[in-house]
């Protein structure tokens, strides 16, 4: 990205880059310029540019204040299209719908109660047979006669008491099956964390072990009792022995506890945080493989290179776009090994400087986004905790990056809804970060006034109608070949007008500009095209006189061809010189110059350089010139853009108002953008802004489509056809009064009518899976909220995600 460019006055040609390359900036270089001070007296705003940068901006890094390095090491998994990947980590698995807390509460309660009640039931002895279990697997002489007959030897007391014990823990364990107390314990204990999880269970296991030692729980007694049975009872003349099993008691009534509390592992995270590690062991592994020590340079054999930007990142010394600026010029030099060793001389001579952009920018003077340079997304917005939004993407970042923008983007919302500040100054926000890294060329165009960025942030402006403008716009898209240049002209001229054939106008103006061109060496300026096209007799004499004088004949066969067809029926030269007319005013005096000393910008330029563009139109004084000027941008654009050769330079084009711009070969041009590594992003008020046979052409070229809030119905609906439908499950309950045969049956529903003032009825369900559309042009049109959108995007290798309501935060 060597610096071959020229700034002259009004343009510049479609080989050269506007705009000279400033001098390489100081030693440590800021991460975010900050904007830019007040204009000095006199100057006009288009003289405003920075000469070097300023103090770092908040908005700078993803997370604002975050290291390079830091960032360069955050995880960027591959997502679904539009997620933003940054950090990026996935939610937790749905959960299926459960019980309400209340519900979960009271089964709880009332299975304890039942089981304190049954338990208390036992050991009073009004529960019949309950000995008879136990009678079956014992001796007969243990107890006394009858079926409630107790124990009548020691023996026979012991069984009893481990009886107890294993009936207590059979109730128990019901108990919380029951009442769900699993459930209970996750949902309020264990998803609040440590250390209340640790705490919460300490609790537990100390009124556990009161209970234990009370002997109000059945622990104790059947243990020492099954303790003396298998190795007698002269084990408890020893105290230590009897110590031991006390103490094995409390500590298996405590390790349950210990477990559900995570002890160990709350233990061992305090200790990890407590120790320092010995320096240079944590560090070691993750050197050999993070994203900062350029591994790249270093597989490679350049390892000076690598540890000179290592140092530069570790040090501050680089941004995010130096990063993400140096990666994609080493990209390209690996594709051609001549390009290497320049490049790594120039790393270890300017360190994060090297390959500097053509304006010698190393960062935009301020930032209104979220960016992630190195993939190339802007974040706009989070996806809603909406029904209509899948489990998985509510709460996630939603972000656009090239790979959304190469299938383009059309965005409708009535005035207000933030399509420009939400939307469309994010996308040329980022495009322009991408153009600084030599990765994108952007082309932007606006009313005059419109929030697009400041002056500062772009390589070209073009002010139309303004006299203080630098720059000019050529009419002809760069070309010299007359029947390219009239198939252009002649979509931007009347490519709007459906009774006319805009292959027939392209004729017309190619018997013009052929001869013309041939005559004079270049193609005619504003006025002349239109005397041209009006048939003007001294103009038509002077171009015939100088065609005879050169030898033209070929040429003279095209003007003669036009006189005859001149005046003839359904001539679309008159709706020609009508439009030429609208940019033959005085406002626009001196501008789309074609003289020999004239240097218009060229459209064709962004298609060879990383530039970056912005278009002011004068919508106020001359809204029907500005939206001939959109028109012809955006054809020139999707013809240039298709010729092209070389397609590493991603090319967009953003139109801030898309009003009649759009025509049936510009839709056809918007399809094949994407194969061309360029795509268009096209904002409209509403879809009638585009001729009716047009509506559903465009929504299927485009890839990425937003519907903003407070659209019509009738666009809603637009929007639902092209979206689609999706098969969902449906639950209808119907209710179906009961009546009653039985007297005493029709009393009791008599009774219950007069008390709740409703017949007993009961309900009939019935689930099927029906296909309705993802979002009906009611719910666009009414159910969505202020500042939200519903956007639904898809990528140049076909992959795609279901329309998502998102809050704009852009």
């Amino acid at each position: 990205m060597d610096d071959d460019g020229t700034r002259g006055a009004r343009g510049s040609s479609a080989d050269r880059v506007p705009g000279p390359a400033l001098p390489p900036p100081p030693t440590t270089p800021p991460r975010v310029p900050a904007p830019a001070a007040g204009p000095r007296p006199g100057a006009t705003p288009v003289e405003q540019h920075p000469t070097r940068p300023g103090p770092a901006s908040p908005a700078e890094q993803p997370v604002p204040g975050a290291p390079v390095d830091a960032w360069l090491r955050t995880p960027r998994p591959p997502q679904e299209p539009g997620v933003w990947r940054y950090g990026y980590t996935p939610p937790p698995p749905e959960e299926p719908e459960g019980v309400s807390n209340r519900s979960l509460l009271v089964g709880a309660l009332i299975s304890l109660l039942s089981a304190l009640l049954l338990w208390s039931l036992w050991r009073n002895g009004y529960l019949p047979y309950r000995l008879v279990p136990l009678k079956l697997f014992t001796p007969g002489e243990w107890w006394n006669p009858g079926t409630s007959g107790g124990p009548r030897t020691i023996e026979g007391s012991d069984a009893l008491t481990v009886y107890e014990a294993i009936l207590f823990g059979l109730l128990a364990y019901g108990c919380g099956r029951i009442g769900n107390f699993s459930e209970l314990f996750r949902r309020h204990v264990a998803d609040r964390g440590q250390p209340f999880l640790a705490l919460a269970a300490a609790a537990a296991a100390g009124l556990t072990q009161l209970l234990v030692w009370k002997e109000a729980l059945p622990v104790v007694r059947p243990v020492l009792v099954l303790v003396a049975s298998v190795a007698g009872g002269e084990i408890y003349q020893s105290q230590t022995v009897v110590n031991v099993i006390y103490a094995v008691i409390a500590a298996a009534v405590l390790y349950p506890f210990a477990r559900l509390g995570c002890w160990r592992e709350l233990i061992a995270a305090r200790r990890a945080t407590a120790t320092p590690a010995p320096d240079g062991t944590a560090a070691a592994p993750a050197a050999a493989t993070s994203a900062d020590q350029w591994p790249e340079l270093r597989t490679a054999g350049w390892a000076d290179a690598a540890d000179t930007l290592t140092a530069e990142v570790r040090t501050g010394r680089m941004n995010d776009v130096d990063v993400a600026r140096l990666r994609h010029a080493w990209t390209l030099a690996t594709r051609r090994p001549d390009r290497l060793a320049p490049l790594a001389e120039a790393v270890l001579r300017t360190g994060g400087a090297a390959a500097l952009h053509p304006s010698g920018h190393r960062d935009l003077p301020r930032r209104g986004a979220r960016h992630d340079v190195l993939t190339g997304q802007v974040r706009i917005g989070r996806c809603a905790d909406d029904p209509h939004n899948p489990y998985v993407r509510r709460g996630t970042g939603l972000a656009l990056e090239p790979a959304l923008l190469g299938t383009s983007l059309l965005a409708v919302g009535p005035p207000g809804a933030g399509k420009t500040a939400r939307l469309i100054r994010p996308v040329v926000e980022a495009l322009a970060l991408r153009a600084l890294a030599g990765q994108a060329a952007v082309l932007a165009v606006g009313g005059a006034g419109a929030p697009l960025g400041p002056d500062d942030a772009f390589d070209v402006v073009v002010r139309l109608g303004h006299p203080g403008s630098a720059h000019d716009i050529d009419l002809y898209g760069g070309t010299t070949d007359p029947d390219e240049a009239a198939a252009v002209l002649a979509e931007g001229l009347v490519g709007d007008v459906g009774s006319l054939d805009s292959r027939r106008a392209a004729t017309v103006l190619a018997q013009l500009l052929g001869p013309y061109r041939a005559a004079h060496g270049h193609f005619p300026s504003v006025p002349e095209l239109r005397e041209l096209l009006d048939g003007t007799p001294a103009a038509l004499a002077g171009l015939r006189a100088s065609l005879e004088a050169a030898g033209h004949h070929a040429m003279l066969r095209e003007l003669d061809a036009r006189s005859r067809q001149a005046g003839g029926p359904g001539d679309p030269a008159p709706a020609l010189a009508d439009r030429v007319a609208l940019l033959d005013r005085p406002a626009f005096t001196g501008f789309f110059a074609t003289g020999p000393d004239a240097r218009p910008f060229s459209l064709r330029a962004l298609g060879q350089h990383p530039l970056r563009v912005r278009v002011d139109l004068p919508e106020r004084g001359h809204a029907e010139a500005s939206r001939l000027v959109t028109r012809l941008l955006l054809a020139q654009f999707t013809a240039i853009t298709a010729a092209r050769t070389d397609t590493t330079l991603f090319a967009c084009l953003v139109l801030d108002d898309a009003t009649h711009a759009v025509t049936a070969e510009t839709v056809r041009g918007i399809r094949r953008l994407r194969s061309v590594n360029a795509g268009a992003v096209l904002a409209l008020r509403t879809v009638d802004d585009v001729p009716e046979t047009l509506h559903s052409p465009l929504l299927g070229a485009v890839g990425c489509t937003a519907a903003f809030s407070g659209i019509t119905t009738w666009d809603g609906k637009r929007f639902a056809e092209a979206w689609g439908k999706e098969w969902v499950e449906t639950r209808e309950v119907a209710q179906h009064t009961v009546f009653a045969d039985q007297p005493f049956t029709r009393a009791l529903h008599a009774l219950r009518k007069l008390v709740t003032g409703k017949a007993v009825t009961t309900d009939a369900v019935t689930v099927r899976q029906v296909e309705r559309e993802r979002w009906s042009a009611s719910e666009l049109a009414y159910a969505v909220p202020a500042g939200h959108a519903v956007i639904r995007l898809a990528t140049v290798e076909g992959e795609h995600a279901p329309p998502l309501l998102v809050h704009l935060d852009g």
